[in-house]
């Protein structure tokens, strides 16, 4: 793990050091900050395969911080919180972050969240291999087209490379236009795929598929959000 950079944002000094040693000895690099502005300067000055924040800052929120963070990158994201608020957990978890925390904790039990987020990522980022959906017919949407049996998306002739997680998730939800769909039921779609399929990996999906075949992923016209329940494909869909 120690081709990892980790930052962490806390404004507890005590807490800062320790979880700034506990992941040096680790093995991972480490950028430790106080401040959002801090962050931001860490995250622009180097790529970071994870970040640790408090939710509840002096003079700042965690929560809209994550959401920043998360509008803008896929970069798993861990929250802690000294406060037992389940509202807050729910709320972190639903919006922007990839785990909770809560204080205290224990090293070893924070250990073993980030190399779990860190494994989850690097799976998610593997390429697709050809154990899923190796026959299909092929679907045009809006200029681009999904060939089951290819295995491809392309737009306008050239090719879009997706992960194995991302071209399941899209077969599925394309084969089934204007349906909503529960992150369960997306989760059933993508557990034949060779990685750790939990609940968040949904989110971290359609954000990455967002990302790729949208004009506009902040303001999203083919994968809608359905807030409370899932997510809907949009598009007209013609099967060809």
């Amino acid at each position: 793990m120690e081709k990892y950079r980790i930052a962490v944002l806390d404004d507890d000094p005590d807490m800062l050091h320790w979880l700034r040693d506990l992941l040096a000895e680790a093995g991972f690099a480490v950028s430790a900050v106080d401040r959002a502005s801090m962050l931001y300067s860490q995250l622009q000055a180097a790529p970071h395969s994870l970040i640790i924040l408090d939710l509840k800052l002096r003079g700042e929120d965690g929560l809209t911080i994550a959401r920043d963070l998360r509008r803008n990158s896929d970069v798993p994201i861990i929250m802690m919180s000294g406060l037992g608020d389940e509202t807050d957990r729910v709320l972190g978890l639903e919006t922007a972050a990839d785990d909770f925390v809560m204080k205290p904790f224990s090293g070893r039990e924070l250990l073993a969240r980030v190399r779990a987020q860190l494994r989850r990522s690097t799976e998610l980022s593997m390429p697709r291999t050809s154990n899923v959906l190796t026959n299909g017919p092929r679907y045009l949407f809006d200029g681009w087209l999904l060939d089951l049996a290819a295995r491809t998306l392309t737009h306008n002739g050239n090719e879009c490379s997706l992960t194995q997680g991302e071209f399941a998730l899209l077969a599925a939800m394309v084969q089934s236009p204007s349906r909503t769909w529960s992150r369960d039921q997306l989760l059933e779609h993508t557990r034949g795929i060779d990685i750790d399929v939990y609940d968040r990996t949904i989110d971290v999906l359609i954000l990455r598929l967002r990302r790729k075949i949208e004009p506009n992923p902040a303001q999203p016209i083919y994968i809608r959000t359905q807030r409370g329940f899932g997510y809907t494909f949009s598009a007209a869909v013609t099967r060809l």
